[in-house]
């Protein structure tokens, strides 16, 4: 996998609709291009969970993933981005854990989250999946206490204002290794250092999306990245979407 030169915009509505919609639209668009926003105005994540960012203060893109992986194991797509994006996000200092599906915790609070989608436009060189990320920058202590959810930044964690490109410099220079291994071999090909920095293995969760929800211990992952719960009963079943809590 190789990136090629960011193309930045000032102001963008989601990196990933205007992505999709220049697909559509027909556009030759090469694998590893990278469009990147220095303000969103309707950034989006998983189940239309809205990304809150401030001008210029945090890092929103999104990149061109084309692949020939089958279909079925995608789910494990944003793991692996994740773990190549956490260990960028390790050399500022701190440890960096990973939350299933996509999300990015410092100290069980967010510091980042993943979405990947997959276009129907068919191209030769496979499925086209644009993958969106938003990482916390230069969020202050007081926006991220306004968070309904517990939340943190790079600014928070080093005591400093960070350069958003130089961030995005760090996270493509760190992606393409573990997007190469999952390429590769798919969910089992990262499923040691996925389980080394996953949080709540071992213990009891709920996870589920709106009112489906399943309660017990996250055991393991598998073969595809699923999630393996144990119910109180004792039997096992596999979650393949969902937040867990």
């Amino acid at each position: 996998m190789k990136f090629l030169e960011p193309e930045w915009h000032d102001k963008l509505s989601s990196t990933n609709t205007v992505l999709m919609e220049r697909l559509r639209d027909g556009e030759d668009i090469p694998a590893g291009f990278v469009l990147a926003a220095l303000e969103q105005t309707a950034g989006h994540g998983r189940s239309d969970h809205h990304w809150v960012s401030l001008p210029g203060e945090d890092l929103t893109f999104s990149f061109l993933l084309p692949t020939h992986h089958d279909i079925s194991g995608l789910a494990s797509l944003s793991m692996s981005i994740s773990l190549g994006i956490a260990s960028a996000l390790d050399t500022y200092g701190f440890i960096t854990q990973t939350k299933w599906p996509n999300d990015l915790l410092v100290q069980g609070r967010k510091i980042g989250g993943i979405l990947s989608e997959e276009s129907n436009v068919k191209r030769p060189d496979g499925h086209a999946i644009v993958v969106g990320i938003g990482i916390n920058v230069n969020m202050n202590k007081l926006l991220a206490s306004s968070m309904k959810k517990a939340a943190t930044s790079l600014r928070i964690e080093t005591g400093k204002k960070h350069a958003i490109k130089d961030v995005l410099a760090t996270i493509l220079e760190a992606l393409p290794e573990w997007i190469d291994h999952w390429e590769a071999g798919g969910f089992p090909a990262i499923r040691d250092e996925w389980l080394a920095r996953c949080c709540f293995v071992g213990e009891r969760i709920t996870v589920g999306e709106g009112k489906v929800q399943k309660s017990g211990i996250l055991t393991g992952f598998g073969a595809r990245g699923q999630i393996i719960l144990r119910g109180d009963d004792g039997s096992l079943c596999d979650i393949w979407a969902g937040d867990v809590v």
